[in-house]
């Protein structure tokens, strides 16, 4: 299940670009890890949602996306310096909010359940938020999370790029979601207003 409208704009970007997407995919540490710990791994941790393209080379045709829909947004110092000092941010350490990225248990839990959805360790990990406050570059090369990963590519999208995307793409198909309906039939209504407009500047000139 889509669960926020955050993740329903991250399916319709995605399908839009000719990825089959599922949601939702749980992941945790092993047992047998050598820090499994039955009290703090206990719970799973899911992956928002996942896209593959099998049309796509290398590490474009997994696109595993994790949706961070804060309304205040995204800030890459402030969100960096609470992970290296693990502060506690609503009421939990800040690495429960970015496991995959801190953890090399979860990261390679992470890894290994992306594998086991799509058949390959290659892909590009989409950080979804819906606004960025500060120089993406230093949370997308910041050397940890790329060692995390196994330098997959890192890359952070916001809301707005989603929305002018899915706005843009010159196609009648019906979007999957009610958001993605929703941004077409605004695109119509703009469309629709434009004309009649233009229509009626025509009709002043002709009379």
């Amino acid at each position: 299940m889509k669960e926020d409208i955050l993740e329903q704009l991250v399916d319709d970007y995605l399908q839009s670009q000719g990825y089959f997407t599922r949601h939702n995919i749980k992941f945790r540490p092993r047992k047998e890890h050598s820090e499994f710990n039955s009290r703090a791994d206990s719970n799973h941790s899911d992956i928002d949602v996942i896209g593959l393209n099998p049309k796509k080379g290398s590490q474009e045709r997994v696109m595993v996306v994790s949706c961070k829909s804060w309304q205040k947004g995204f800030y890459i110092n402030s969100w960096l310096n609470n992970l290296t000092e693990n502060k506690i941010r609503n009421g939990r350490e800040s690495w429960q909010a970015f496991r995959e990225l801190m953890k090399p248990k979860w990261s390679e839990a992470f890894i290994d359940a992306i594998e086991e959805a799509t058949g390959t360790r290659h892909f590009t990990y989409l950080l979804a938020v819906t606004a960025v406050v500060g120089d993406k570059a230093k949370w997308e090369n910041h050397p940890p999370f790329c060692a995390a990963l196994r330098n997959n590519p890192i890359r952070i999208i916001q809301l707005t790029e989603m929305i002018d995307h899915i706005q843009n793409m010159s196609t009648t198909t019906v979007a999957s979601s009610d958001i993605g309906r929703v941004l077409q039939l605004m695109k119509a209504a703009q469309k629709g207003n434009k004309s009649l407009i233009e229509a009626d500047e025509a009709l002043d000139d002709s009379e």
